[in-house]
């Protein structure tokens, strides 16, 4: 994590209350919708403890207005943010920039992001654990990471799976079993 002072916001989305916490390197955290703008404070404070609250600068202010209206259902391309999140595990850095070219309705899985990355299948425990450590979900967009099969998986953010496939739901990725090719004979 970067030395260089950090400052926080809560604000209101379609979804609940999310934090963002910034540097003047760029984003340093994020949290996603909680219940309440208490809860989204306290658990942004707990990976981020010396941040101050303060009013967004301009480039900030425009990642809290995507983040509005991509709960709002609009197509966001977070991609370009400016992130600061140095002191990554280099190979949990290589994760997380792969997992920013993972496209709105898009989806992939753990290994295939391993395989990607060009480590073996035993990595697909690392991109999960590096999912679980994601200091800035939705901009790196841990929720279109699937388990084997296109299962949900797991997700640590407030409301779990189900925030998770809510967040797909938005856009457009449907996680129903597929009907069968061939209906069976009644006889």
């Amino acid at each position: 994590m970067t030395a260089t002072a950090q400052h926080y916001a809560v604000f209101e989305t379609a979804a609940g209350f999310c934090a963002i916490a910034w540097s003047d390197a760029g984003v340093t955290r994020f949290r996603l919708p909680s219940h309440t703008a208490a809860a989204a404070e306290r658990l942004l404070l707990r990976s981020a403890p010396h941040a101050v609250r303060a009013a967004p600068p301009a480039q900030i202010a425009d990642v809290v207005t995507a983040v509005k209206r991509y709960f709002e259902g609009d197509k966001i391309d977070f991609s370009p943010v400016v992130l600061d999140i140095d002191g990554q595990d280099p190979f949990f850095a290589r994760i997380y920039e792969a997992l920013r070219k993972v496209e709105w309705g898009q989806t992939t899985t753990y290994g295939t992001l391993a395989k990607e990355l060009g480590a073996g299948p035993e990595a697909a425990r690392d991109v999960g654990q590096a999912m679980a450590k994601n200091p800035v979900p939705l901009i790196i967009p841990c929720h279109r990471v699937l388990a084997a099969g296109s299962k949900i998986g797991g997700f640590s953010a407030p409301g779990g799976s189900t925030a998770k496939a809510r967040m797909l739901a938005l856009e457009g990725v449907s996680l129903q079993p597929s009907p069968p090719a061939q209906q069976s004979f009644a006889f």
